[in-house]
């Protein structure tokens, strides 16, 4: 089991990577919001950032049998296993659009860098307040 309070988010990130392009399962310690510990086997689906700027795990919950989101920070620990998805998918409910699926590392962090970097708003040549 790794304990991702020793190790960095990215090596946690890569991990799970790794287990959703495998199509592993995952146990994970898992900390509710009132702090609670459960333990959970996972299938991911997808990696997300959401709109607060957190890493979301969404994936089947083998517990529950439906699928679930987690926020990678309150995951404890966690360990990647050999066994293949059992569980059915199910389709995608949200219009297309309106969340970005984050497929690797390099597209998380070019999406984190998109937000933190790029203008919100489109900047024109005639726009003189941002002169310098």
């Amino acid at each position: 089991m790794k304990h991702t309070n020793r190790q960095t988010e990215t090596r946690t990130l890569t991990d799970l990577y790794r287990a959703l392009d495998r199509q592993h399962a995952v146990t994970i310690t898992y900390l509710d919001q009132d702090g609670t510990e459960s333990i959970r086997t996972i299938e991911i689906s997808d990696i997300r950032t959401t709109k607060s700027g957190r890493i979301e795990i969404r994936a089947m919950c083998r517990l529950r049998g439906e699928a679930r989101g987690f926020l990678l920070h309150r995951i404890a620990s966690y360990t990647c296993h050999r066994i293949p998805y059992v569980l059915e998918q199910p389709e995608a409910t949200t219009p297309a659009g309106r969340v970005i699926v984050v497929r690797s590392e390099r597209q998380l962090i070019a999406r984190e860098l998109g937000r933190d970097y790029l203008p919100r708003t489109s900047v024109t040549r005639t726009d003189t307040a941002l002169a310098a």
